[in-house]
């Protein structure tokens, strides 16, 4: 086994359960891997849905992926990088070989869970037994250890915190609205769910020049901040669902609507509010054992589609540094998605308040 350094992280044991802060040891750098020291980490609900048990996942894991970070050493192999640039990993790693990957779909490639490291040789342990870096990434912790094509290097003028934001709810969101739905100027969109990755969602849309962008939550405070977003309308849900309300306005559906809770009962309202021949896209991750129901008529008869969509259709090689390109030209918002900075010691508060859908992104920050 590689040599090992020391590390803090938070250690998953059990699921349902909470994380415990852990001195761990990490692998040094094979040819094609990259080591990180992790600047920020946001916290994402599919976190969530692993510590509660609704997404599989093997223990003892150190869960994490939306992170951004310094590269400290790299592998012969690795020339995408280099010591000292400022990275954002992604859990979109991917071979380059597949037939995904050849067709440019890299974010659906075939063997992504293939390339790095085995089982019998992942980068961390912990009491001398495997620990395993949750999407192969595992960025609640002070250092990654990832493979070449888990990582891409973005301009050293956009802070690090804001940096994180791009691996995750930035990326799936805007992504989703510019590649996934391919959104057009002048179009209708709708967004169930206006938390982190919602509210990217809306400035996606705003971005492609969307006329009405109609944004659904139960938060006032979620709503106010999707106006600050690009929303043109917002509807307050927590009376009731929203379906009703957007119908009415959009005059009996939207061309674009993107759930993002990943709920049954809101899927089925954003195929509701999928005007004839449009799509409903499903962003919000369900739960592992859930069943989508949904009327089989109106698919048919009113010619609608669901489409799932993972990680936002997104090249994140190429789109990471356009994303940020469009922060430092005041273009992309970032600032205002994080509502709180935390310490590693603090992760279960913050997750805590993330179950409570009262925050967008809350980042967890390291001290060099």
């Amino acid at each position: 086994m590689s040599e090992r350094g020391s590390i803090r992280a938070a250690v998953l044991t059990q699921t349902p359960g909470e994380l415990r802060i852990e001195d761990v040891e990490i692998a040094a750098p094979r040819p094609d891997e990259v080591l990180v020291r992790v600047a920020a980490c946001g916290l994402c609900h599919s976190d969530v849905h692993v510590l509660d048990g609704h997404l599989p996942a093997a223990l003892p894991a150190v869960i994490g992926h939306e992170c951004a970070g310094i590269v400290e050493a790299v592998g012969s192999e690795v020339t995408n990088v280099g010591v000292g640039d400022h990275v954002v990993t992604c859990t979109s790693q991917f071979c380059g070989s597949c037939p995904r990957c050849r067709d440019g779909e890299t974010w659906l490639c075939a063997r992504r869970r293939a390339i790095g490291r085995g089982a019998g040789d992942p980068p961390l342990s912990w009491s001398d037994q495997p620990l395993y870096p949750l999407g192969s990434l595992g960025g609640l912790a002070e250092q990654m250890l990832v493979h070449r094509n888990a990582v891409v290097a973005v301009p050293k003028e956009v802070p690090l915190d804001r940096a994180a934001l791009l691996g995750c709810a930035v990326l799936t969101g805007v992504g989703s609205v510019i590649n996934g739905a391919r959104v057009r100027v002048g179009e209708t969109v709708a967004v169930i769910g206006c938390g982190g990755v919602g509210l990217n969602v809306v400035q996606g849309a705003r971005l492609a020049g969307a006329e009405r962008i109609f944004a659904v939550d139960t938060e006032p405070a979620k709503l106010e901040l999707a106006r600050r977003f690009g929303a043109t309308d917002v509807v307050d849900a927590s009376a009731g669902p929203g379906a009703e309300a957007v119908l009415e306005a959009s005059g009996g559906g939207v061309d674009h609507a993107f759930e993002v809770v990943g709920l049954p009962a809101t899927i089925a309202q954003a195929v509701d509010i999928a005007a004839p021949g449009r799509t409903a896209y499903i962003i919000g991750v369900p739960a592992a054992d859930a069943t989508i129901e949904i009327p089989g008529g109106p698919m048919v008869f009113r010619q609608k589609a669901i489409r799932g969509l993972i990680m936002g259709s997104s090249r994140f090689t190429d789109d990471i540094p356009m994303l940020a390109r469009l922060y430092l030209q005041g273009r992309l918002e970032l600032d205002a998605l994080i509502e709180e900075h935390i310490a590693l010691d603090d992760v279960n508060a913050g997750y805590e308040r993330l179950r409570a859908g009262t925050h967008a992104r809350s980042v967890v920050t390291f001290d060099f």
